[in-house]
């Protein structure tokens, strides 16, 4: 078992990579089957290839025995021959969306202690069983066919790359790996738990593996379309977008894939997600002026042939601390050189764009919604239109960072 498994797992990360000689790679462990046969597997995998692997055990502190739980898993893992350690996390609490929120904060601390360790790919223990759980549930949503693509093997963060190289290994297979191994594994009592829709897909579902095998081979083979469809959606959002630092977009004229027109309202409007294809396929089919999602789509005008692409005044986000740790309006995050004045806000250029239009060269509905520095009541900077009333923010930016990109990588399935 030992054998054809890790051929399986080389496979894979081949065709994960490229990775640079020497490789240091993180795994996400939280002492369950699936992530033990992860770090064991990728022990091997970078041993061959004389690189490093540093485990990351996530205490989450939700029951008092966690902690415990967490340090035996690192005692396991160091019996092994690998490095490990425990990320507590602090301030969760039991109550509404409590799985977000527990995974919000997990992948904060994973990307936090990857970046401290100088490491880019941090591997997560995802396997056939889950994608075929995660197909069921998006089948039981009513998802469409991009979320029927399931987990992508490869997910591009803004700093880490997640990989799941094990997507095409069931759990059975797993476990009998680490009974080979004599490696012992901690059963999560939170899969027990039916009141959650995962664990109570798994008690219902039959045990037969062919059955989850036939669900991920239909999760892999819809991720190869949907890699094909995010490939052609950039190439024409490369051709007709003209997106600007300024969180603007000029559109050509003509009409557009939906796909294409709901990736750039939600870049435009600083949103999570992009609106659902229905929402935009007459807007896309006939451009026309329009506020959806957060932006608004009205002629070009002086700036040129097509369509601007704004974010709407009235949804803008409140001013807020000018932190370079903050994102206001879920777009834009300022960038100091040095110390910002004591109570500096960033916010909506407002009202005050009537001072800047003749000097800006942009339209109203655009400089309106700019970022803004003011300290009380008194307009400081507007960064985007090199504009500074104090000698400490005259190289200060405010970047365009929306959420995900327009266009990032393909999906890739395994």
């Amino acid at each position: 078992m030992h054998a054809p498994l890790t051929g399986t797992f080389a496979g894979a990360m081949a065709a994960l990579g490229p990775f640079e000689a020497r490789p240091a790679l993180a795994a996400a462990v939280s002492g369950g089957a699936d992530s033990m046969a992860l770090a064991l597997l990728a022990r091997d995998w970078v041993q061959a290839r004389d690189g490093s692997l540093l485990a990351l055990v996530v205490d989450h502190g939700l029951r008092a025995e966690s902690a415990t739980e967490a340090h035996l898993v690192v005692n396991r893992l160091s019996a092994l021959g690998i490095s490990a350690r425990v990320l507590p996390l602090a301030g969760l609490r039991h109550g509404p969306a409590l799985a977000a929120r527990a995974r919000a904060a997990r992948y904060a601390s994973l990307t936090a202690a990857c970046a401290d360790a100088g490491i880019l790919h941090l591997l997560l223990g995802h396997h056939a069983t889950d994608q075929a759980e995660t197909l069921m549930i998006r089948v039981l949503s009513g998802s469409g066919a991009r979320g029927l693509a399931g987990m992508a093997a490869v997910q591009e963060t803004r700093r880490l790359r997640l990989l799941r190289p094990m997507l095409g290994i069931d759990a059975p297979s797993l476990r009998a790996f680490l009974r080979a191994a004599s490696v012992s594994w901690v059963e999560d009592p939170s899969n027990r738990d039916t009141k959650a829709l995962r664990p109570r897909l798994r008690h219902q579902r039959p045990s037969d593996p062919g059955g989850a095998w036939a669900l991920s081979q239909a999760a892999s083979a819809a991720g190869h379309r949907r890699g094909c469809g995010d490939a052609a959606a950039a190439a024409v959002l490369a051709e007709r977008v003209e997106m600007r630092p300024e969180g603007f977009a000029i559109l050509s004229p003509g009409a557009i894939a939906p796909e294409v027109l709901a990736e750039l309202l939600r870049v435009v409007a600083g949103a999570a997600f992009a609106p659902g294809l229905e929402r935009v396929a007459g807007l896309a089919a006939d451009l026309r002026p329009m506020t959806l999602w957060g932006a608004r789509l009205l002629p070009a005008g002086r700036l040129g042939d097509g369509w601007l692409v704004v974010r709407e005044a009235a949804g803008l986000a409140p001013p807020m601390a000018a932190l370079e740790s903050g994102l206001w309006d879920g777009r834009f995050r300022p960038c100091f050189m040095g110390a910002p004045p004591e109570g500096l806000m960033v916010g909506a250029l407002g009202a005050d764009a009537a001072r800047f239009r003749r000097r800006a060269g942009l339209p109203s509905v655009v400089l309106a919604t700019l970022p803004a520095l003011r300290c009380g009541n008194i307009l400081v900077a507007v960064p985007h239109l090199r504009y500074s009333a104090h000698s400490t923010l005259t190289e200060a930016r405010m970047l365009f960072d929306p959420p995900r990109p327009m266009a990032s990588a393909p999906f890739f399935p395994l």
